[in-house]
């Protein structure tokens, strides 16, 4: 993706503070709902936060996500995601999501890139923020911390790290046709 401003529809402008403004019939501004997404302090990591976009149509709400993520990164030079547009993510509510791809997104800016773990937007509100806060590090309250919800997140952000590092090593041929990870 192409770096400057991003392209917003006719009616909303940027409030400035992750949420978009809009503009009813009225002429009133109401504020849409806010992004669902989290940042670690630090960037540089396998996984730096995680974004809960509210829809499966990701691309109708990047233009927001692009916009808050200009003060961390600077002006959105690239967009890279580990997933085909055939690909569906894992259903992180049900058994089976271990053995699944999860989708990760990294956003390069100017001045640094952030790698955002995809929540699926029909994740259950619990098991979602969990994700969310643990992705970008924040803490979690002590009597939380003994919740399916919990045990869950913690499992699907580990995998995620773990794929990411998986990803990062360099293919080396054992054999004509044949690839396989060095470690």
């Amino acid at each position: 993706m192409a770096g400057g401003a991003p392209k917003l529809r006719r009616g909303a402008r940027s409030s400035g503070y992750g949420k978009s403004a809009m503009i009813n019939s009225a002429g009133e501004r109401s504020l849409a709902s806010p992004l669902r997404l989290t940042l670690a302090s630090q960037l540089g990591h396998s996984i730096d936060g995680a974004w809960w976009p509210r829809t499966a149509r990701t691309a109708r709400e990047l233009p927001e996500l692009i916009a808050v993520l200009r003060t961390p990164l600077g002006a959105i030079i690239d967009i890279e995601v580990n997933w085909s547009a055939s690909q569906n993510p894992p259903k992180l509510d049900t058994y089976g999501w271990e053995g699944k791809h999860q989708h990760v997104m990294t956003i390069s800016g100017r001045n640094g890139s952030a790698n955002l773990l995809i929540v699926p937007h029909r994740t259950s509100t619990a098991l979602a923020i969990m994700v969310l806060r643990l992705a970008a590090g924040l803490p979690i309250y002590p009597p939380h911390r003994d919740t399916p919800a919990y045990r869950t997140a913690e499992c699907i952000v580990r995998a995620a790290r773990n794929q990411r590092k998986l990803d990062a090593l360099p293919l080396t041929r054992s054999r004509p046709g044949q690839h396989d990870r060095t470690s």
